[in-house]
């Protein structure tokens, strides 16, 4: 199979790339004395999964039970739901935990550490529980001095059918950071917030094993912090042209895009159109508040040899990518029905519109697998 048959738009993942993208990670991470649990909510594939999990000791996050129902029903046995859990959730929770699913939950507040209290009763043996810190992202979390820390754990340990796991905490606000110090700064803020709430609980005689923090760029970015047993992260696995932006990854080291066709020239316009819009590259358009605005992304040849020059996609339709350049656009070059591939702003975004990966080795023209992903919230 080879990419100029395929129909597009299509997902394509260079496989070079990506095996790179996750020693790095995996390096960073030994290099900081923790274990890495690596988030799949990106890649949402088992074939990924085990590439993230080469090295690592085999416990994976994600952000939807739909993942988890999927990684477990491909043998991942140490599964993280990484976002906090409310009682519609619990019954399939609890489907996973029948299944022998090692499944760790997360909450921040005393309304569900008592609701998760009253539903272990039933379960037929304990459930993981972790409390969620805020760190600085002022998303969902305690405050790590917050009283409510140790309250929440004293009620959790006390609980039959729970055990506390300990704390985790994300660091999303180091994505408004614009410096590799900057990021530097939060990750050892994001670090030192975690290690303290730990402190708190473990100063009440309470327990606490796990203290889990993680974003891609402060897993890339952290210095060693005494204190920290695990690190989280997940885009790293493709990069995207906004984590090149913030400098946890080159433009080269970007191993997802999407295939596209030209479809139509406008030379009175000074652009071109794809048959990829809103809907293949998703709308995000976090690089416009970088230096370096991609617009919808930037595009390579159809084998992923290269930029093109500084050809991007300026304006987005549903199923139509408007191509521009500062300078005349090289027509002749990109006929109609010719193939291109587009980086993506935001790899999450627009992996989670497709249902497989075409997968090459390197610059390409060569489909060498075809890798199923899961996808929604419905059950797996």
């Amino acid at each position: 199979m080879r990419l100029a048959d395929l129909p597009t738009p299509a997902l394509v993942l260079d496989r070079r790339r990506m095996d790179a993208n996750a020693a790095r990670m995996t390096a960073a991470v030994a290099a900081r004395g923790a274990r890495f649990r690596p988030h799949l909510k990106t890649a949402k594939s088992l074939d990924a999964a085990a590439v993230a999990l080469e090295g690592n000791f085999g416990g994976i996050t994600v952000a939807t039970l739909n993942e988890a129902e999927y990684f477990a029903a491909g043998g991942i046995e140490d599964i993280l739901y990484a976002v906090c859990v409310t009682p519609d959730k619990l019954p399939r929770a609890a489907g996973l935990l029948a299944r022998g699913i090692r499944l760790s939950l997360i909450l921040d507040g005393r309304f569900m550490a008592d609701a998760v209290a009253r539903w272990a009763r039933d379960l037929p043996g304990p459930v993981d529980v972790l409390i969620e810190i805020d760190s600085g992202e002022h998303r969902t979390g305690l405050e790590p001095d917050d009283p409510a820390v140790v309250e929440i754990a004293s009620a959790l340990c006390a609980a039959p059918g729970v055990c506390l796991a300990g704390v985790m905490t994300h660091a999303g606000h180091a994505y408004h950071c614009r410096s590799r110090s900057e990021i530097a700064r939060v990750a050892e803020d994001e670090a030192l917030a975690a290690v303290r709430a730990a402190g708190a609980i473990r100063a009440a005689g309470l327990p606490c094993p796990t203290v889990s923090v993680g974003s891609t760029p402060t897993a890339l970015r952290s210095p060693a912090v005494a204190g920290v047993t695990e690190v989280r992260a997940g885009v790293y696995l493709f990069g995207d042209l906004f984590q090149a932006a913030i400098g946890s990854c080159a433009i080269a080291d970007v191993a997802l895009s999407v295939l596209a066709t030209v479809i139509s020239h406008r030379p009175a316009h000074n652009h071109l159109l794809l048959d990829a819009g809103a809907l293949a590259l998703s709308k995000d358009r976090s690089t416009a508040a970088t230096p370096e605005d991609a617009g919808y992304g930037l595009l390579t040849d159809g084998a992923g040899r290269g930029l093109l020059a500084d050809l991007h996609v300026s304006n987005v339709h549903q199923e139509h990518g408007e191509v521009s350049s500062a300078s005349p656009l090289p027509y002749e070059r990109m006929p109609i029905g010719s193939r291109v591939r587009v980086l993506p702003n935001h790899a999450c975004m627009t992996a989670a519109m497709y249902d497989r990966y075409y997968v090459v080795d390197g610059p390409s023209d060569e489909v060498v697998a075809v890798w199923p992903k899961t996808n929604g919230w419905e059950p797996a």
